[in-house]
């Protein structure tokens, strides 16, 4: 039980299947991931379990443990194991311990085949204090999946600065169904929450400020929702999307999105050749205006914390 020696073993880290195995190249080698962070138990030569944990960037400490995997028959009790030996050498003592996250199909449920080993990890987890947090979906949207045109409903402009942005982003967090968001919320005020996001996430994108838009009524200019078009250091994506309390459940989010979508699909085929987001499985509002934008639900995520 031992974490790898380098990006010479990541082919010996590869021999259990997951999404993630095409990306840990490029991960660790823009410092994403860490030779450290990322664990495996041998017996007899063989892979029978593994672990990893990923950052945002460089230098960030690990932001989620989004690799748990045991080789076909291997006892969970390994997993409990590994996965307590691993924190122990890598997280410090005392610091608030990062969530697990699994991708997992659409259907995992109702697939026989797949539904155990996820219950499995889920389990590993739990064993060490961990409880289940959220359940998302992992939507995209295609190239050919048509895009309204605007309708003329709201009008559209670029975002004048961080403290406008900031700003609408706390309103936006009054009622909102985000389970994130509301964890934050029990931590700190909302506009420290918006401020976090803002710094933490938004601020790191490295693609256009210009992409992103502020939804407006066109007759007063006052300020509707907003959409933070991106991207990340793996897909286009639709970062963040919101409309403002005072304006929801009058149809404006299917706008809002359109027009997120289209500045992101207005770009070259090749640098987007898909658009990738997500919402809570709960946040049913959100996942209906994805649906009737086209996007397609082809995985979900299923996020766990411990205390």
């Amino acid at each position: 039980m031992r974490a790898i020696s380098g990006a010479d073993e990541l082919g010996l880290f590869s021999r259990l299947p997951y999404v993630l195995n095409r990306e840990l190249a490029d991960d660790l080698a823009a410092g994403r991931r860490r030779p450290e962070w990322m664990w495996v138990v041998l017996r007899d030569g063989e892979l029978v379990a593994r672990l990893a944990w990923w950052a945002r960037a460089a230098g960030d400490a690990p932001m989620f443990l989004d690799i748990l995997d045991l080789a076909e028959g291997e006892d969970a009790g390994t997993g409990v194991r590994l996965l307590e030996t691993a924190g122990a050498a890598v997280l410090p003592e005392g610091t608030r311990r990062p969530g697990y996250t699994r991708f997992v199909p659409p259907d995992w449920r109702e697939d026989a085949a797949v539904r155990p080993g996820v219950e499995d990890r889920m389990g590993i987890v739990e064993r060490t204090g961990g409880r289940l947090f959220v359940e998302r979906l992992r939507l995209e949207w295609r190239r050919g999946t048509p895009v309204p045109e605007p309708s003329g409903r709201l009008a559209f402009r670029e975002v004048r600065d961080r403290a406008e942005l900031v700003g609408l982003m706390t309103q936006v967090l009054d009622g909102t169904l985000d389970a994130h968001s509301r964890d934050d919320l029990t931590r700190m005020t909302a506009a420290q929450a918006a401020e976090q996001q803002y710094d933490d996430e938004l601020e790191r994108y490295a693609s256009p400020r210009a992409w992103w838009r502020v939804a407006t009524l066109p007759d007063s200019g006052e300020p509707v929702g907003f959409v933070i078009p991106a991207r990340n250091a793996y897909n286009p994506i639709i970062a963040y999307i919101a409309v403002l309390p005072a304006h929801r459940g009058k149809g404006y989010i299917d706008e809002v999105l359109a027009e997120g979508t289209r500045v992101l699909a207005d770009q070259d085929e090749q640098d987007v050749p898909r658009i990738r987001a997500s919402t809570d499985l709960g946040n049913v509002p959100m996942a209906k205006a994805f649906e009737r934008a086209g996007y397609v639900n082809f995985e979900r995520q299923i996020d766990m914390t411990w205390a």
